[in-house]
This record gives structure tokens, sequence and C-alpha cells, in this order.
């Protein structure tokens, strides 16, 4: 009974060294007789026992490492506080296993003094404005000597950057003072408009005035100009129609007699005025021009 007990035991430990089951993502090296030997995929796997054993286990994940923060010297001689995060996953693990005693720590440290370096090249306002040239220039420093630990740098990024206290205070009255210059040029800027626009106002209204008052004038003299073509008009017709009775038969007389009409008026109403009358010195022509009125009054009218 005894060594059936022992013998079950035996088996059992030997079962337990011999079935190995490797979890999805994860790889696991296997030495035999202290050498490397081959790397466990995912599932169901068989060691030799006492001869073959796990040595080593990796994620095959992406991996999150948090860098420590730590003081960086700017070009510019300026102190910055910077912190980040760093991306990995392991791409080969036996490279992983032998290539390095602690590829974290490692990664860790060549992360540091590459950004170390790469911030020291920069001046303070430039390492503000480049974080994206820092995290690929971070990235491909750990790349290169990443391989040989068999890690892949996916990606680098800075969390934070804090310049001291003094420089924090500097920055903010200057961009208070920029915000200021901002809001006075806005300013100015909507006065000059405003002005602009008024000038341009009055410049139409007066435009549309004078245009107004020319086309008023152009009114008038064309309103002028029409009733002294309309007078014209008038007076040339009659003209024409005196020029033709005086060429009808009794025309020549008819005028001589209305010309002898206005002469004895025109007397006749400085004669009714308080005037000094001033009588021609040939009346004769004058009694005969009031004879002939009157002889042409008095002749018989042409016989029909």
């Amino acid at each position: 009974m005894e060594i059936a007990v022992v013998f079950f035991i035996i088996a059992a430990v030997f079962v337990w060294r011999t079935i190995r089951i490797v979890p999805q993502q994860h790889a696991w090296v296997v030495e035999r007789l202290g050498r490397f030997d081959r790397t466990l995929t995912p599932g169901l796997k068989f060691l030799i026992p006492f001869i073959e054993r796990v040595a080593y286990k990796h994620s095959l994940k992406e991996v999150p490492l948090d860098v420590p923060s730590q003081v960086c010297i700017t070009r510019d001689n300026t102190q910055l506080q910077v912190d980040g995060i760093l991306y990995f996953q392991v791409t080969d693990p036996m490279r992983a296993s032998y290539g390095s005693s602690n590829y974290v720590v490692a990664i860790t440290q060549l992360a540091q003094t590459t950004l170390r370096s790469v911030i020291g090249k920069m001046e303070l306002d430039k390492t503000f404005e480049e974080r994206e040239a820092i995290n690929a220039a971070v990235v491909a420093a750990l790349d290169d000597a990443a391989l040989t630990w068999g890690v892949k740098v996916l990606r680098y990024e800075i969390k934070d950057l804090t310049p001291p206290a003094e420089i924090l205070r500097a920055m903010q009255a200057q961009i208070t003072a920029e915000r200021e210059k901002r809001a006075v040029i806005a300013t100015s800027e909507g006065r000059r408009q405003e002005q602009i626009n008024l000038a341009e106002g009055e410049r139409a209204a007066f435009i549309a005035k004078s245009e107004g008052e020319r086309q008023a004038e152009i009114n008038t003299a064309q309103g002028e100009a029409a009733a002294i073509v309309a007078v014209a008009e008038a007076t040339a017709a009659g003209l024409r129609q005196v020029a033709a009775a005086i060429r009808e038969p009794g025309g020549e007389q008819a005028v001589q007699l209305k010309v002898a009409q206005q002469a004895v008026e025109a007397f006749a109403k400085l004669a009714q005025k308080n005037n000094t009358l001033i009588v021609p010195s040939n009346m004769s022509e004058v009694a005969a021009l009031i004879a002939s009125a009157m002889a042409l009054v008095k002749a018989p009218g042409p016989r029909t």
C-alpha cells in the first residue's frame, strides 16, 4: 500500500512537471540542461521532467511603462520637469530573456537619457510647440537599441512639461500681454472700419444728392428749352399766319388799319394820363395816318 502511494506521488509529480498550458498572448522560454532550447507558444505543451524547465515567461501584449519624472535643461539653460509614458511590446522572447538582465529598466533608463539629449537641443518655447518631434526622436533612439533586447518600442508620449514657477509667471504675463494687444488691435480695427463705413455712407449720400440736383437742373433746363421752343414755334406760326394774311387780297390794308388803330390808342392813353405830351413836329403825318385809317374803315368791303 505504501509503495502504491509513493508511486502515485511520483506519477503526479512527473505529470505536473511534464504538462504545461501556455495562455494566449504569452510565450515561455524553455531551457534544456541550462541551455536555451525552444519557445512555447499558447496551448498545451509537454516538457521532459527534470531535464527541461520553463526559464522565462513573457507577455506579448502591449505594455505601458511609466517613465519617472526628471529635470531636463533646455538649450537656453532653463530647467524643465518632464515626465512621460512609454509603450512597448516583446517581439522576440529569446532575446528578451538573454539580451538584457532587465529590459524594462534598460528601456526606462534609455528613454530618460534620450529625452534629456533631445530637449537639450531645443529652446524652452520649442519644447511646448514640438512635442511630436520629441516623441518621435525618443521612439527612434529606443527602437534601435531595443532590437537587441527583443523589444519593439511602439510610441512615447510626454505627459507633462513643467517649467519653474518664475518661468510660469513670466509666460502667463506674456500671454496676458498678447491677449490685451489683440484686444486693442481688434478695437482699433473696429473703429477704423466704423470710420470707413461712415465715410462711405456720407460719400454715397453726397453722390446721390449731387446726382439728384444734377438731374433736377437737367429737367429744369429741358423744361425751359421746351418752353422756349414752344414760344418760338408759336411766334413763328403767328408770323407765318400774318405773312399769309398779308398776301391775301386786302391783307395789306388790314395791317395798315391795325397799325393806325394801335397808334391812335397809344396817343389816347398818353392823353388820359397826367403826363407831358410831346407832339410830333410834323402833325400832317399823324393826320395822314389817321385819315388813312378812317378811309380804310369807311371803304366798302369787296363785293361778292
